[in-house]
């Protein structure tokens, strides 16, 4: 398989395109790859393009950019609003979410997370890696983390939001009990696709932590007139499993995995 990479830079067919050291040492070191070697690149605005190195020293180098191989595409609206956990799950849900197709990923503090600080430029090279193995042409971001309150009173107009809500409504209940759970999420999202004409366009999903919602974060969600509220089934799920499968349903709902 030829290897793809990210270039943070213009990239034209017949001119030369630096590598960082990072980069260099991924190619000599990781791949055991060498001059003349091909290469596909991207840059997130271009499409890509088929290149061969030309050059790696120590601590830089540099390629030879060929012809375009893929027109720049558009791609899903979609921005993963979750609930951060410990390191190991929380670098699963960046890696899966990219390659599933989130555009955004939005680290949310709520009342039961609880998470060591988070390390936002790891993951983004997290997010650039995974991008580049897995096709895509862009790179999605990684946000700074950001409170609940201040979320729901920053919400963008125009974009809808699947919340996650695992919980019932009666607070004697483990989980809430059975009433008041909300509708299955490819139902929730039918109906909310049938009530809008612009539901494809600008949508998130939001997970919660392990302990799952707040009862005043569930009523404040629920409240809102661009939150749709939907389970993910019948089992309670660990928090990276759910960001997962949020994201795989609403793809086959309203995303780029529907039947045209």
């Amino acid at each position: 398989m030829i290897p793809r990479l990210y270039i943070d830079g213009p990239l034209h067919a017949g001119l030369p395109a630096p590598l960082s050291a990072e980069q260099v040492h991924y190619l000599k070191n990781v791949l055991r790859r060498g001059e003349g070697d091909e290469l596909r690149l991207f840059n997130g605005k271009d499409g890509e393009f088929a290149a061969t190195i030309a050059e790696l020293r120590k601590k830089a180098g540099a390629v030879h950019v060929g012809e375009k191989t893929r027109e720049q595409e558009a791609e899903p609206d979609l921005t993963l609003c979750f609930a951060p956990v410990k390191r190991g799950p929380l670098e699963v849900i960046v890696q899966k979410a990219v390659e599933v197709g989130a555009a955004r990923l939005q680290p949310v503090i709520t009342e039961r997370t609880v998470a060591p600080k988070l390390n936002i430029e790891r993951l983004q090279a997290i997010a650039t890696e995974a991008a580049e193995q897995c096709g895509r042409l862009t790179i999605p971001s990684v946000g700074q983390p950001i409170k609940f309150v201040k979320l729901l009173d920053e919400w963008p107009e125009g974009r809808r939001l699947l919340f996650c809500d695992e919980a019932g409504d009666d607070e004697e209940e483990e989980w809430g009990g059975r009433e008041g759970r909300a509708l299955p999420v490819l139902e929730a999202l039918k109906n909310a696709d049938s009530n809008s004409d612009d539901s494809h366009d600008r949508w998130a999903v939001l997970t919660g932590p392990e302990g799952g919602f707040s009862r005043e974060e569930r009523h404040a969600l629920r409240a809102k007139s661009f939150v749709t509220a939907a389970t993910l089934g019948p089992r309670i799920l660990r928090a990276d499993t759910a960001a997962i499968a949020a994201l795989v349903l609403w793809q086959a709902a309203l995303g780029d995995w529907r039947c045209n």
